[in-house]
């Protein structure tokens, strides 16, 4: 009902990918921030149901400009919610256990980047 609400006519979500073990710096928060500020409604969800970093209302002219900013200037991928593939999470790994048997973080990275290229 566009007519009736005209400011919520468009709400699209925008899922981010996480970095294995959810490692964020400072600088890239406030990039996604000011990025999401700009195009979006400022609304964030930090690692909803899905894992991912959500990005909540947009409108649909904003949003190729949005996939472009973020998968080719911030090098980031987008996540995604449906029943193909969930966003994989791995526990912090060798970044802070002392027990840790294998690279979880790289493992993490891989099995995304591979089925990911296979949905794609």
């Amino acid at each position: 009902m566009p007519e009736t609400y005209p400011s919520i006519a468009h709400f699209h979500t925008i899922r981010v990918n996480q970095p294995a073990s959810k490692f964020y710096n400072s600088d890239y928060l406030r990039t996604v921030c000011d990025l999401w500020e700009y195009r979006g409604s400022g609304l964030m969800n930090l690692h909803g149901s899905t894992g991912d970093l959500v990005l909540l209302g947009t409108t649909t002219e904003q949003l190729e400009p949005i996939f472009f900013e973020l998968t080719h200037e911030l090098q980031q991928d987008i996540g995604g919610s449906g029943s193909n593939l969930r966003t994989p999470e791995c526990c912090i790994g060798k970044a802070r256990c002392k027990w840790a048997c294998y690279d979880t973080q790289d493992l993490c990275y891989g099995l995304t980047q591979y089925y990911q290229d296979e949905l794609h």
